[in-house]
């Protein structure tokens, strides 16, 4: 999405969770090592958690256990009966004026939304912040035949909450999220990772609230919308 195009009306946000509501690197990664300790696995290397972070946990333990199929059902079995998600949900540190954000969106009447890849974490995360009333709609792993980055979850809300494509902005932080917008049509805003998307990039929640006043959605104090005068495409 170009931020020199004029200002259009946004009915619905929708928000990935981990690294966009939260900063939640140091819970995951408590939680996969725990996994792998379990099983007897080394710690993870960085690449690994950073393909953790933004898939299912199945997809994760998967592709953790590539070659071992026996670790990965003990892995799966000890997920299931004694992993208490609720321990590591205590790790999430809440993004910087999220709950300002949401409020104020809350404000104008604009519908807010979740498509996330987590699982029955999310409840627990709902909870622990009391997030439940700044959302419409919360779209987990477990909600769609097809997680992100498929774009059935974002389809789900567009038909659950009526919505109008052209009229939704989803706001994530991994190339996942970018591919999910892409695969179900609505404009992506890359979040405090702006080699995602140069044009629509925020690091704060805040700077939205912008957008919805001016139609800008460069970081603030960054770089200014091009000109006419200006070649680059």
């Amino acid at each position: 999405m170009d931020s020199r195009k004029a200002k259009q009306r946004i009915s619905c946000v929708i928000y990935d969770c981990d690294g966009v509501l939260f900063d939640s690197l140091e819970a995951n990664r408590r939680l996969y090592n725990h996994i792998c300790a379990s099983v007897g696995r080394k710690p993870l290397a960085e690449e690994e958690l950073a393909y953790c972070h933004t898939h299912t946990v199945f997809e994760a333990l998967h592709s953790l256990f590539e070659d071992d199929e026996a670790g990965e059902k003990k892995a799966l079995e000890f997920l299931k009966h004694q992993v208490d998600l609720k321990t590591f949900v205590e790790y999430l540190i809440m993004e910087p004026h999220l709950l300002e954000t949401l409020g104020a969106l809350r404000q104008k009447k604009i519908k807010t939304a979740i498509s996330t890849n987590r699982t029955t974490s999310m409840k627990h995360v709902m909870e622990k912040f009391k997030l439940w009333p700044y959302f419409d709609m919360v779209v987990t792993a477990l909600d769609v035949e097809h997680p992100k980055p498929h774009g059935e979850s974002v389809e789900k809300i567009v038909s659950a909450l009526n919505l109008k494509k052209e009229e939704i902005l989803f706001v994530g932080d991994s190339d996942v999220d970018k591919k999910t917008a892409e695969a179900s049509g609505v404009s992506f805003v890359a979040y405090k990772t702006r080699h995602l998307s140069e044009d629509a990039f925020i690091d704060d929640h805040l700077t939205l609230l912008d957008f919805l006043s001016n139609g800008d959605l460069f970081l603030r104090n960054g770089p200014p919308p091009l000109d006419e005068t200006d070649n680059r495409t």
